[in-house]
């Protein structure tokens, strides 16, 4: 026993010298990775340490760092350790066909190859550029464009009964769509498009480039269309919100009026799309590109060489996801019907007043005192 032992301690030896000369082979270097990913059955992007229950991408993506030996395992571990940082945060079931991440690697002989190995099919590293030693994805990042997929039913007017897989957008629902979602450009306070922020949070105040809808498309009998929104930054469920509230105005739930309303400091009831159709499509460095993609040291951070294997990831394993999900779970469809349930017509301190007053006339009255008394 003892010399088995032995022998054992002599082969782990032997094996940390091969893996201290195969680091000495390759020092770490400062890189980014383009993923692309099916978020169906994730919490989301980032890694919960010490949270097995709730599987992310990060766990996913972690573990194949470590097995094709890029990093350490104890880098896995502490993500510090390797300088990790991702650009974007996606939410649950949310998608990426453009995530960045930056890290420190060993830079070892076909890593893109290696690390995919190790991935399920629907999470992909399509792409690898060095950076500068103190680049971080999130801090160097100027915008991101997401885009949210969607059945056109989702448009059609409360009053009209419509059958889904026939329903098609016409012209003038798409034009008033457009003009809706071009209200959000600009700088405004979105402080009802999230959670845990106040009206007077300055970082409730987010910069919208870009927000249009795309000609409808038919696929498996259903007819659906893509919006795009370009923007700064986006806070915790902010798209989904923004979408939320222009199909509740489009459908004849709520006013116009409700948008700029919304932008005021008084709590407004906005409903959230489901996470279904959104997808991280790309992320902009202009800055960085500007000062170090044409320093003879660095690329520029720009994939119009992986473009290709973006679409296809996208047709192979995102489009069809969103496609299958919702005509089995119809997630669309079934958020459409918890509409009518909002209060878009006043703020939470009206209805709180209005409650009061109906509760005090109703005790005047000499009645039980059963008014509905809540928020």
């Amino acid at each position: 026993e003892e010399n088995g032992h032995q022998n054992k301690k002599l082969k782990s030896n032997e094996d940390e010298e091969d893996a201290e000369d195969q680091n000495k082979k390759s020092p770490k270097r400062k890189i980014v990775l383009l993923m692309a990913y099916s978020g169906k059955g994730y919490h989301g992007m980032q890694r919960n340490v010490g949270s097995s229950q709730f599987k992310t991408i990060e766990d996913d993506l972690v573990s194949a760092l470590v097995q094709s030996g890029c990093i350490p395992e104890n880098h896995g571990e502490d993500m510090k350790k390797m300088s990790f940082q991702r650009c974007a945060r996606t939410d649950k079931g949310v998608s990426a066909a453009g995530q960045i991440v930056s890290l420190k690697v060993r830079l070892i002989d076909d890593i893109l190859e290696k690390i995919n190995n190790h991935l399920p099919s629907h999470i992909r590293i399509l792409g690898l550029k060095r950076v500068t030693g103190g680049f971080n994805s999130k801090n160097k990042c100027d915008a991101r464009t997401y885009s949210y997929m969607l059945p056109t039913f989702a448009f059609a007017h409360k009053d009209h009964d419509v059958q889904e897989e026939l329903y098609r957008l016409d012209t003038e629902t798409l034009e008033r769509v457009n003009k809706l979602l071009a209200c959000y450009k600009g700088t405004h306070n979105f402080h009802n498009f999230t959670s845990q922020k106040g009206p007077r949070d300055p970082s409730a105040k987010r910069y919208i480039m870009e927000m249009y809808c795309g000609e409808p498309f038919v696929r498996e009998n259903m007819e659906f269309a893509v919006i795009e929104v370009k923007g700064q930054s986006f806070m915790m469920h902010q798209i989904r919100k923004m979408i939320g509230l222009v199909i509740a105005i489009v459908k004849g739930y709520a006013a116009e009026s409700i948008m700029e309303r919304s932008w005021g400091e008084e709590k407004v009831d906005v409903p959230k799309a489901p996470g279904l159709g959104l997808v991280l499509e790309k992320v902009h460095f202009e800055k960085y590109n500007r000062r170090f993609g044409n320093d003879g040291l660095h690329e520029p951070l720009e994939w119009t060489e992986e473009e290709e294997k973006i679409a296809l990831f996208k047709e192979q394993y995102i489009y069809p996801t969103i496609i299958n999900t919702e005509r089995e779970e119809k997630s669309m469809a079934n958020w459409l019907n918890t509409l009518p349930i909002h209060d878009f017509n006043s703020s939470a301190v009206e209805m709180q007043t209005n409650n009061k007053n109906s509760k005090k006339s109703s005790d005047l009255e000499g009645s039980d005192g059963c008014g509905d008394d809540s928020d």
